[in-house]
């Protein structure tokens, strides 16, 4: 048959050497670990017929240009040349004309930049902030596979890691995991096992996986290019995809220029709303209860509701209602609204003076979990008043202030000594102590909890959390978000 090899750095040379040995009619490679066989002299050129440059502006933009032209050096003068380029700047123009003979150009002209399957929504960040507005739409929207765009590579396991902690399941895709890992991710994304790929551009440049529903642009691309590439992951086979795109109030901008270069416009969505999420969230769980009754032997656990109710004179209705309410505490079936603030854009007025900076920026914080909650009665004021005088702190130097039921979220300065944490662990506020700890961003199930890693597509019955913790907190936003 047709013997096909791929070469690529990460994989086992010695598995390559041989299936060079044995042979093959075409081999499909990146420039650098070609450039090593054709050093090594295992892999000879001189009776090539064919050759294909593919996606020839992205090597460019990767810095592998000049290995492609040395490669092509090595391929003989009497053979076909392919070359493609989604787009044509003078540098591949060059390798084209050194290297192509009248060469024929075929330009592939559409309406548009974009498939008409996919469609193209926005959310402006605002107070909120964008990992908690990402966790309402996960929770929200019908989602098969999705795959998430960020710009760093460190970016990529940050994220992966708190939608993880958030009960999702998520991993990262980037240039510093090993070619193995790489592929077992794309793999477990292909096969359901997992549902969520948070990715750098070039990490995912290529890749194609037909259950991905959704395309996110965490962070907006340096181009428009990169976007199109980006949202091309989805609408694929046929099926209809969803990108959305996260945009600043400054980057409004790039959003215009992206609407330009894919000639259509970009809708303004809405971010699921409390009822949106409540009625999703009671549908998961009848489907669970559905599923369960279907599928589980549950004897035993009505001789133990008939036990209950004989012994205590409670009537079925009052017991199950009891259950519900314990199985959805961490996570109500009925979350209580989060409070957005409104974000403009930091730009000073004509003739008045500048605005007075940050006091602390993001990445000199850290965010601490207190044991004090709403229902104790704790204002963003008591927490700021106790922080500030027990811990002999600057009240500027307190950041974002989160309010759930039972504990609250604080932004703290990373330099914070253990003397002081020490002495704020003790510290009481609304009769409950502070117990103050770093917050590992994520919620830890109950033995019993009924909520594991969410599973998407569709009939499926996983109940997954919304947000680390019980509910979407209140917010007290002592710095506004970049």
């Amino acid at each position: 048959g047709f013997q096909v090899l791929p070469v690529y750095g990460g994989q086992n040379m010695g598995q390559q050497l041989r299936q060079l040995q044995r042979g093959v009619q075409a081999v499909v490679g990146t420039p650098g670990r070609i450039q090593d066989h054709l050093r090594r002299g295992t892999l000879k050129l001189d009776k090539l017929s064919c050759i294909v440059i593919d996606e020839a502006d992205e090597m460019l933009k990767m810095g592998f240009i000049d290995d492609v032209d040395q490669i092509l050096g090595y391929a003989p003068e009497q053979r076909q040349t392919a070359l493609f380029s989604a787009t044509m700047p003078k540098e591949v123009m060059n390798v084209a004309r050194k290297h192509l003979n009248n060469p024929i150009e075929i330009k592939i002209k559409t309406k548009t930049s974009t498939v008409e399957t996919i469609s193209q929504h926005f959310w402006q960040v605002k107070g909120l902030h964008k990992l908690d507005a990402l966790t309402r739409i996960l929770e929200a929207e019908e989602i098969d596979g999705m795959l998430i765009f960020v710009r760093t590579k460190v970016a990529t396991v940050e994220l992966a890691e708190k939608l993880e902690a958030r009960g999702f399941s998520s991993a990262a895709l980037n240039g510093d995991m090993t070619q193995m890992l790489r592929e077992k991710t794309v793999e477990q994304l292909k096969n359901g096992s997992l549902d969520i790929v948070v990715a750098t551009d070039v990490a995912a440049r290529g890749l194609d996986v037909k259950r991905i529903s959704h395309v996110v642009n965490y962070d907006i691309p340096y181009d428009t290019e990169a976007y199109i590439h980006r949202i091309g992951r989805t609408g694929r086979a046929g099926r209809e995809g969803k990108a959305i795109l996260f945009v600043a109030p400054r980057e409004r901008r790039m959003l215009a220029a992206i609407e330009r270069a894919t000639r259509q416009p970009i809708k303004a969505m809405a971010l699921p709303s409390r009822k949106d999420i409540t009625n999703r969230r009671i549908s998961q769980f009848k489907e669970q209860i559905s599923a369960a009754m279907e599928s589980e032997d549950l004897e035993f656990f009505e001789e133990l509701i008939d036990a209950y109710q004989s012994e205590y004179d409670i009537g079925h209705r009052k017991i199950a209602a009891t259950l519900v309410y314990l199985l959805q505490k961490e996570r109500p079936l009925n979350p209580e609204e989060a409070f957005v603030e409104e974000v403009r854009e930091e730009r000073p007025e004509r003739n008045t003076s500048p605005r007075r900076e940050r006091k602390t920026s993001d990445d000199q914080m850290q965010t601490y979990r207190i044991e004090v909650g709403r229902k104790h009665g704790v204002e963003p004021g008591n927490i700021v008043g106790a922080i500030s005088n027990e811990g002999k702190l600057n009240s500027r130097d307190i950041g974002r202030i989160r309010l759930f039921d039972q504990f609250s979220l604080v932004d703290l300065p990373k330099t914070l000594s253990q003397d002081v944490l020490h002495k704020l662990k003790g510290v009481w506020v609304c009769d409950e102590q502070l117990q103050i700890s770093p917050d590992a961003g994520s919620y830890k199930p109950a033995a019993n909890d009924f909520s594991k890693r969410r599973k998407f597509g569709k009939g499926n019955t996983g109940f997954k959390k919304f947000g680390s913790r019980s509910q979407k907190p209140t917010s007290s936003r002592r710095n506004r978000d970049k």
